[in-house]
């Protein structure tokens, strides 16, 4: 297996791990290298076209997780933000009348 297609797989590995921890720094962080990595796996010369599309499919699934995951954090962080407004709109009732 070519290097690249090796940093390809280890990143994806990492990039799994801290989805699963939901560290969104270390996410934005392996996103870069991600993106590195499939630049330089598309650009070698001596590289196994099969091993790269099984890296490359398992990468496109791990990034709908990801997706699918960022899309239910935004929802539940409306949410909060939702409740957030109406809890200081009644605490301004209050202070009208109170």
């Amino acid at each position: 297996m070519s290097s690249s297609v090796q940093r390809l797989e280890a990143t994806g590995c990492a990039l799994r791990a801290a989805l699963a921890s939901q560290d969104w720094a270390a996410i934005g962080e392996l996103d870069l290298q991600c993106r590195q990595a499939v630049d330089e796996a598309m650009v070698e010369p001596a590289r196994d076209e099969e091993v790269l599309r099984a890296r490359m499919q398992e990468l496109l699934d791990l990034y709908r997780d990801l997706v699918t995951l960022c899309q239910r954090e935004q929802q539940r962080v409306a949410h909060e933000l939702v409740q957030l407004n109406q809890s200081q709109q009644g605490a301004k009732v209050y202070q009208l009348f109170g």
